[in-house]
């Protein structure tokens, strides 16, 4: 192949996803590769993705990461841009604000200029465009939505992943089922783990609420109410178009998606109601790494949607 693509990176807590896109935005390739040195995976996935492009180096690299503040990405990315042949690869976008990025140019935001894209897995994480613009924040962190506070007591977990992920991120939802099996509720979920506590995964979770244990369905209902409160107080604030869901909601909409919804309608204001959307992403878990993409096409420019 020898036109000019686009290296794409997502990184977060040793999983790196890579996509490259054509000049016009097309997905050529895809490749993901976890490490506990975050200089293995980086650097792993993209060499696969280039290589299933077949191309030896991209025009351009964009990198998306939980935190764009953290030193502990740099020595990860010169790795990436040693490797590469490229000047330099720096984590200027949170995964958040390039995913909506990336919802806005060619996923289930396109064409809008005010919108919302809401990710709950490992992490909780979200990006604002408004007016077509992205909404980054004075330091590259705004739309920090994991940090939202929506239960006034103090707990440490609080204190060091923000209030959200502690309750509504995916060890949130397997910390407070396996605190209700300690307080003697009785739970299939367990069953699922083979009797080990520390086995349960949030698909058990969700797989025990699809199935009818009762536990499971009531801490995915205690879910729905933290997620639709934070979609309610975001939307409040900037009043989009579309709120674009991902995460977990990608494989558990049929237990998430209507029920953050119906949430959603006690919170929101009615005017603002009967003109949102709220959808699922379309473009997966590659929304993060598209959106890094297509910043860098932009030359590392906040980009218009549409420009």
């Amino acid at each position: 192949m020898n036109i000019s693509v686009t290296l794409g990176i997502e990184f977060d807590e040793g999983l790196a996803r890579a996509v490259v896109l054509d000049p016009g935005g097309t997905l050529v390739a895809q490749a993901e590769h976890a490490a506990p040195e975050p200089s293995d995976a980086v650097v792993h996935a993209a060499r696969a993705a280039l290589s299933a492009a077949g191309v030896n180096a991209p025009g351009a690299v964009g990198v998306a990461v939980a935190d764009p503040q953290a030193r502990v990405w740099s020595s990860a990315f010169d790795a990436l841009a040693g490797a590469l042949g490229a000047a330099s690869c720096e984590p200027v976008l949170s995964c958040g604000n390039a995913a909506v990025l990336a919802e806005a140019w060619c996923g289930a935001g396109q064409g809008c200029a005010h919108l919302v894209a809401f990710s709950v897995g490992r992490r909780v994480s979200a990006g604002v465009i408004s007016e077509g613009r992205l909404l980054s924040g004075a330091h590259g962190l705004g739309s920090s939505v994991a940090w939202l506070a929506l239960n006034p007591v103090e707990r440490e977990d609080y204190r060091r992943l923000g209030c959200l992920e502690a309750e509504a991120g995916a060890a949130g939802i397997v910390r407070r089922l396996v605190w209700r099996i300690k307080a003697g509720d009785r739970s299939r979920v367990l069953d699922m783990a083979a009797g080990d506590l520390g086995a349960i995964t949030i698909d058990h979770v969700l797989n025990g609420a699809r199935d009818g244990d009762g536990v499971a369905i009531s801490v995915i209902r205690d879910t729905v109410k933290y997620l639709g409160m934070a979609v309610s107080n975001i939307a409040a604030v900037v009043d989009p178009e579309v709120v674009v869901l991902g995460g977990i909601v990608l494989s558990a909409g049929d237990l998430l998606l209507e029920p953050i919804r119906l949430e959603c309608a006690r919170r929101m204001p009615p005017a603002m109601l009967a003109r949102i959307r709220i959808e699922v992403s379309t473009l997966g878990v590659n929304a993060a790494a598209i959106g890094a993409a297509r910043h860098a096409m932009a030359g590392g420019r906040d980009r218009p949607v549409g420009g």
